[in-house]
């Protein structure tokens, strides 16, 4: 993971980060275009109970390293996560990958904040760990990330791995399933949390996980 992610240490750690999540995604999207199965927001909708049900399976996970069982993962418990998966970073690339995960600035991991850590680890990193088990969860974790990176394909209609308010609205506003602009304005700006007009794969994320029923105490 180390080499993978070997720009974090600079100064420009979250764009170096952002890019590379959203080459990846581009890779995803190219590999499978034309196949997507989402085709209207309903189709998406519909999806929802099933990927909060699965989402909600990593709390588990999430409480296996939260060791002080406080309702965070403080960095020595990230550590030993990382440690278990045999993902191996320096000390100035752990803390820019723990910054990057801990958007609210608690200086720990939440539930919801976790699950945009699997993501990012799924997206960027193939844990190495010896442990079957492990491997397996992964696998199945992975799946429902590819769904989420496709809901957000769906959304991105230029391609740029950037949301911007012209894409929600225009993806809301289809003929079929019309949604009123000022909900469509309020969906993109509850995800857009640097207020920057745009939307990028990790404040997509969390703002979906959101959208389907799953906060940090979920």
């Amino acid at each position: 993971m180390g080499a993978t992610m070997c720009c974090i240490g600079n100064s420009s750690k979250k764009v170096c980060l952002e890019e590379k999540i959203e080459k990846k995604i581009a890779e995803m999207r190219r590999n499978k275009l034309g196949e997507s199965r989402l085709k209207t927001m309903d189709s998406i909708v519909m999806l929802f109970p099933m990927l909060k049900e699965r989402l909600k399976t990593l709390r588990g996970m999430f409480e296996q390293y939260d060791e002080d069982s406080n309702g965070s993962i403080e960095p020595n418990e990230l550590k030993n996560f990382l440690k278990h998966l045999k993902l191996h970073l320096t000390e100035q690339e752990f803390d820019n990958l723990f910054q990057y995960c801990d958007l609210d600035g608690s200086k720990g991991i939440q539930f919801n904040e976790f699950i945009v850590l699997l993501c990012l680890i799924h997206l960027l990193a193939a844990p190495s760990s010896s442990d079957n088990s492990s491997k397996a969860g992964f696998a199945q974790v992975g799946e429902i990330f590819n769904t989420i990176v496709e809901v957000f394909v769906f959304f991105d209609h230029n391609g740029d791995g950037k949301l911007n308010q012209k894409d929600m609205i225009k993806t809301l506003n289809n003929p079929r399933e019309r949604s009123p602009a000022r909900i469509s304005k309020h969906r993109f700006q509850e995800m857009d949390w640097d207020k920057n007009g745009q939307v990028t794969f990790r404040e997509f994320l969390f703002g979906f996980i959101n959208w389907i029923g799953i906060d940090a105490e979920e």
